[in-house]
């Protein structure tokens, strides 16, 4: 709504569509080299960077952690009893701690990309990395529960609730498998993809509104917009380090809860 009521304010402002707000497009970056977009990359890099950051935490580990050592173990620790063993249960938590924690510190560091200086662009706001993850973690718990099951106890498991017997299964199982099976990655991916988008399209419109009214369109009023989209610019800057954070917790929360559910012996 802000987005789109600055927008629409500054189009006349720029005396005949001089200003042309950002959009859709502006997310599809033309290829660095060959086929290689910058998201591409920017995956890479961040597989070297939590590689090179976690081996870094643990290469020497002692008894009396020093400041690194103890910055991964609390990050490994609230992912391990935070959310695997509190939510998968002390039986199974430990097989998908290394998939979890992973998962946490990969869609962290590609959402905090949005405010690098020079890098500035987080990698799931393009829908088809946050749709990939997705599907990775239903591979995952759809896996592990046909594992524990068998297919067509999974298949039960998944679509008949416990208690639930007689016709209003012919209701209630084409749900359950709508939901349970088909809807989850779905909602998972867009969750985390429409917050890193309209997150990274706002900063865009403010940072741009913001030159265009200082430089474009100067005027007095127009300086006081510029001023007031440029200080709103460093105030989304700041609440999207809070967004990205949670969007990397939720997203790794809710896989937790799938094979928690997976390997539950009821549904």
């Amino acid at each position: 709504m802000i987005a789109g009521n600055l927008a629409a304010a500054l189009v006349p402002l720029a005396g005949g569509g001089g200003f042309t707000p950002p959009g859709p497009a502006d997310f599809d970056l033309p290829p660095i080299f060959g086929g290689v977009t910058k998201p591409m990359v920017m995956v890479v890099l961040s597989a070297v960077l939590i590689f090179a950051v976690t081996y870094a935490m643990s290469r020497k580990a002692e008894l009396v952690p020093g400041r690194l050592q103890y910055a991964g173990e609390w990050a490994y620790g609230g992912v391990r009893n935070g959310i695997a063993r509190d939510i998968i249960g002390a039986e199974h938590y430990m097989k998908f701690v290394p998939y979890l924690f992973t998962l946490f510190a990969f869609v962290l560091v590609n959402n905090y990309f949005g405010l690098v200086p020079l890098i500035q662009f987080p990698t799931f706001s393009h829908s088809g990395y946050a749709y990939g993850l997705a599907l990775l973690s239903w591979l995952l718990y759809n896996g592990v529960g046909i594992w524990k099951h068998g297919p067509l106890g999974y298949l039960k498991h998944t679509c008949v609730p416990a208690g639930v017997h007689g016709p209003v299964l012919l209701l209630i199982a084409p749900l359950e498998f709508l939901s349970n099976i088909l809807v989850r990655p779905v909602t998972l991916a867009l969750r985390l993809f429409a917050n890193m988008f309209a997150g990274h399209l706002l900063l865009i419109l403010f940072a741009l509104g913001g030159e265009y009214l200082l430089f474009d369109a100067f005027s007095p009023i127009n300086a006081v917009g510029g001023v007031l989209a440029w200080v709103m610019f460093f105030g989304v800057s700041v609440l999207e380090l809070l967004v990205m954070f949670l969007q990397a917790y939720v997203f790794t929360l809710l896989t937790a809860m799938y094979v928690s559910g997976a390997v539950a012996d009821e549904h």
